[in-house]
């Protein structure tokens, strides 16, 4: 059975710092500002960003490319003892990859009230309907998690304006 691992503000504010960058590049990339890291053993394992515009993939997600790397590191579809911060509140198809890899917790950062499936619009992860839960902290660097969303866009309405 997973554990959920334990972490101090420090280092929670350390993983999500990551999270942020990857996030930071994927909007100098064109990409919507999503970042993701999974963490084994106090180690970041695997990162990544969304990449959807690039492959044009609609599982793009930095959630799914981020387990997908963490797959491979570990070498098994499951991620126990592992942790996951991501930027943005989990979409339902992350949220139901968070489950099947078996994700014990999951921290991330701004709310997503249209798509979230983590605790806006659903509770997937918590269901006790489910085989598998995990814990959730809500608001992790949300402020910056959230600017960064909004400048990206309010970017792509100026550059709108300006055609």
């Amino acid at each position: 059975m997973a554990t959920v691992p334990k972490f101090s503000e420090q280092q929670i504010d350390y993983f999500m710092q990551e999270a942020l960058n990857e996030a930071k590049l994927a909007g100098s990339e064109g990409e919507v500002p999503i970042g993701a890291v999974i963490v084994f053993e106090n180690q970041i394992i695997a990162r990544a960003h969304n990449h959807r515009e690039r492959d044009q993939l609609a599982t793009a997600h930095a959630e799914l490319i981020a387990i997908e790397r963490a797959n491979q590191v570990l070498q098994s579809w499951r991620l126990e003892d592992t942790a996951l911060f991501v930027t943005l509140e989990p979409c339902i198809m992350c949220a139901g990859a968070i489950i099947n890899a078996r994700v014990p917790a999951v921290y991330y950062g701004a709310q997503d009230a249209k798509g979230g499936a983590t605790q806006s619009l659903y509770q997937l992860l918590e269901d006790e309907r489910l085989n598998h839960r995990v814990a959730v902290q809500a608001g992790v660097r949300a402020e910056e998690s959230t600017k960064i969303l909004q400048q990206f866009f309010a970017d792509i309405r100026a550059k709108r304006k300006q055609n």
